[in-house]
């Protein structure tokens, strides 16, 4: 039952902000959800494995349950979804285009039966611990970096080394973003964008004719200065925003400590919304391919920064790694104060 109509244009999140009462809630982890729920993501695949093996965990035990946690953003279990990984897994590229696809499928389908729940509560509201009730909610397909293709961990050190261009990451990008935006989400979020040469990559992408939807880029850092490769996080954030297809600009993946310092960085040089999604605060051994200290903060510690990332700026809050529905519920409780305006107000 969905009443809301956004239109998937450049003025996109500023209405759906508009409709949200100024804030909106991202949804969490989705691979660390997917291991609680005993998928082995031990592949070159990563969580886009699950596209092949177990689609219904995806819809049920990730996209329902952050939507029943209150988040407002869903997004597409593509990121290390790509053309060229899949094919390299031996499939066909007609295969691996309607896998990319089946990402948004699967994230549209878990939006219309959550509204279809709604539907048939008595009340809505939180009764039985879920979160049920009448909102605009986008799905943003996903589209990791060329780094999170490779498997390596080149994602945390965004370095590709010379041979990687700026025309030859638009060509390793181009068709997954079209079949992307092709089958349906609200917008693309490209995430975890190591340094700069990627940012423009995509932005460029952006402006092509055949590619036409919303976006929205989140860089990520590891010294709360700049991006992971030591590009200026402002020369990054300024690529972003002088593409009008852009129209949020952001950081995920990264520890919530730097966030604050992040947020007023980006702010120098965009008018966007900014959209914040970090990780718990543990480090990724790309070696060994786990997550080794636990440095993390609990859930409690995560969300005490919520309410000042917003009032420093930050419109669009969630988690990435190592972050679970309990922690989207407690982001959601914390912003419960915001006050959406009703369907088809104007």
């Amino acid at each position: 039952m969905e009443t809301f109509n956004i239109p998937a244009t450049p003025s996109l999140m500023k209405e759906f902000l508009r409709q949200m009462g100024g804030t909106a809630v991202i949804d969490g982890g989705l691979a660390t959800v997917l291991e609680l729920h005993g998928a082995d993501l031990n592949d070159p695949l990563w969580s886009a494995k699950c596209l092949l093996t177990s689609p219904h965990l995806i819809r049920s035990q990730v996209h329902l349950d952050y939507l029943e946690a209150g988040a407002d953003i869903i997004i597409t279990a593509s990121y290390q979804a790509t053309i060229q990984g899949f094919e390299a897994k031996g499939f066909s590229r007609e295969q691996s285009e309607n896998l990319l696809k089946k990402s948004v499928d699967i994230a549209l389908e878990a939006r219309r039966i959550y509204y279809e729940r709604w539907s048939k509560s008595s009340s809505g509201g939180t009764g039985d611990g879920r979160i049920l009730k009448n909102r605009p909610i986008l799905v943003a397909a996903s589209v990791g970096s060329y780094g999170a293709y490779l498997a390596d961990g080149s994602e945390y050190s965004g370095c590709y080394g010379e041979a990687m261009t700026v025309n030859a990451l638009k060509e390793f990008h181009r068709r997954r973003v079209q079949v992307l935006a092709e089958a349906g989400p609200d917008i693309i979020a490209f995430e975890t964008v190591p340094n700069k040469i990627e940012a423009q990559a995509f932005a460029e992408l952006l402006e092509e004719e055949h590619i036409k939807i919303p976006a929205w880029l989140t860089f990520n850092s590891k010294d709360g200065v700049n991006v992971v490769s030591g590009d200026s996080l402002l020369q990054c954030a300024s690529i972003a925003e002088s593409c009008k297809q852009v129209v949020a600009v952001g950081i995920n993946c990264t520890p919530p400590r730097f966030i604050h310092d992040l947020i007023l960085a980006i702010k120098k040089v965009t008018t966007k919304p900014i959209v914040i999604y970090p990780n718990s605060g543990e480090r990724y051994d790309a070696d060994r391919k786990e997550w080794v200290e636990n440095t993390g903060v609990s859930d409690e510690d995560f969300v005490s920064y919520v309410n000042k990332w917003c009032e420093i700026g930050a419109s669009l809050v969630g988690g990435c790694c190592r972050t679970t529905p309990n922690t989207i519920k407690a982001i959601y409780r914390a912003l419960s104060d915001r006050s959406p305006a009703a369907p088809g107000q104007k």
